[in-house]
């Protein structure tokens, strides 16, 4: 008997149940692109996002917040920048990356309304790449401000910004993690999606579908430049809570107690016995610091801060940030296969300002690179004792392989913490010396020829 009618009947059950299927699911919920509503979204918060134009001295090819992510421009770019931000007021104040207005002599803003204004810069966060600026202006539209701990991974968000300079320019994709860290910001927990995000758009807002910000673009990740599917967002809980204190006094202080941690993966959690891989594991604390006052030993893993539970290394650091310096903090930690309790009294740190480059101190011009001695907050954030950032280079430099971002910890051995001593080492040195610079969280060596016209070079 033949079997071809039994087929043919499965096939059209198969097609009834799938219409069947798809006539139960929603639209938006079946096909997120596009979305219902989402020109209506753009319609209502679209005015409130800003197009930022910036003008520098001169521009360092790859800034010290984002040097480790987004890729340098040609070493001789422009003397000017652009970027996106947001009002969070309607007498002006606007939210936007700290990286896009760093160095400026002149800001300047751009409302969709074709308006301009320059703006005042009110303070930054380098540390968070946060950055509040102030328009003279009133009545004028704002933004939503949500809650990014609402969000799931495959939700719906929406990018309004100026990419290449192209103003409030849409992109929509989903949120493709939550909590995402990255080398150099480890306090902080990135929202990750694949909303295509180019240079211009840093700054701007990401929007749920409810027209809510969720957080502010700050980052790609790309190996060319332009976008390849990855762009991280700042939460913008944790960008309000910067912005409040950046409005009262011009900076931003944190909490801390002096450790460093790393995460607990499932072989670590066999050998401490834990009963999950979870938790901050302590490997080093800082001598006669807040946490070595407190009790706290490296080997330790910190389970709670102040009762919240600590799922990733990043949750202890960013728990403890948030503490009031002077405050007690009440650590539950995990040592010796037991509970304790540890309290450490918490200190505070302001974050570096980089309003200007008034500290850049100045090397002999053959080089072809300026430098800035490293504020006491990047030394303790890079966990370097001294040393040089590298600031601009010119052609020759980077030819050599010094990189803006780069920052000099010695030279043929003999460590640098200020130009002076950069020169004078320069000076001894015979033919090609031997740089020492951290670069992305690594330690390379990069020659450079410290005589001009020398047969060594």
């Amino acid at each position: 008997m033949s079997r071809a009618p039994d087929r043919s009947r499965r096939r059209r059950l198969i097609c009834v149940a799938l219409l069947g299927l798809a006539a139960a699911v929603p639209l938006h919920a079946a096909m997120p692109w596009p979305v219902p509503g989402l020109a209506a979204l753009v319609k209502a918060y679209g005015p409130a996002v800003v197009h930022i134009g910036v003008e520098r001295p001169s521009v360092p090819a790859r800034r010290f917040s984002d040097r480790w992510l987004l890729r340098a421009p040609p070493a001789e770019a422009d003397e000017s920048s652009l970027g996106s931000g947001f009002l969070v007021s309607a007498d002006g104040l606007i939210l936007t990356n700290a990286h896009v207005v760093a160095h400026g002599t002149q800001i300047r803003v751009k409302l969709p309304d074709r308006r301009e204004f320059r703006a005042r810069l009110i303070g930054l966060d380098a540390l968070a790449d946060v950055a509040l600026l102030k328009i003279d202006a009133t009545g004028l539209p704002t933004v939503r401000i949500g809650d990014p701990a609402d969000v799931e991974p495959g939700d719906g968000v929406a990018a309004i910004g100026s990419p290449y300079g192209f103003g409030n320019s849409v992109t929509a994709g989903i949120v493709s993690a939550k909590g995402r860290l990255l080398p150099g910001a480890e306090s902080m927990q990135f929202l990750q999606t694949d909303v295509p995000i180019n240079p211009g758009n840093s700054g701007g807002p990401l929007f749920n579908l409810r027209g809510e910000v969720i957080g502010i673009n700050s980052r790609i990740y790309s190996r060319s430049g332009g976008y390849q599917g990855l762009s991280f967002a700042i939460p913008i809980d944790a960008a309000m809570r910067i912005k409040d204190q950046l409005l009262v006094t011009g900076t931003v202080t944190r909490g801390r107690i002096g450790v460093s941690v790393q995460e607990v993966g499932q072989a670590l959690a066999d050998t401490f016995r834990l009963p999950r891989p979870a938790g901050a594991l302590v490997t080093d604390v800082e001598p006669r610091g807040a946490a070595a006052r407190g009790g706290l030993k490296t080997g330790d893993v910190i389970l709670s801060v102040q009762g919240r539970e600590v799922v990733q290394a990043a949750d202890a650091l960013g728990f403890i940030a948030e503490q009031v310096p002077g405050q007690r903090a009440r650590l539950m930690v995990w040592r010796d296969r037991a509970e304790h309790v540890v309290e450490v009294k918490v200190e505070g740190y302001d974050t570096p300002r980089l309003q200007g480059d008034a500290a850049a101190a100045s090397v002999p011009s053959r080089l072809g690179f300026a430098v800035r001695p490293l504020a006491p907050a990047e030394r303790q954030f890079l966990r370097v004792e001294g040393g040089l950032l590298v600031q601009r280079v010119n052609v020759a430099a980077s030819r050599a392989g010094v990189q803006p971002g780069d920052v000099i910890l010695a030279l043929n051995g003999q460590p640098i913490d200020s130009a002076e001593a950069l020169a004078q080492a320069l000076e001894g040195a015979d033919g090609t010396a031997a740089l020492l610079v951290q670069r992305a969280g690594a330690r390379i060596f990069v020659p450079i020829c410290a005589q001009a016209g020398s047969p060594k070079c």
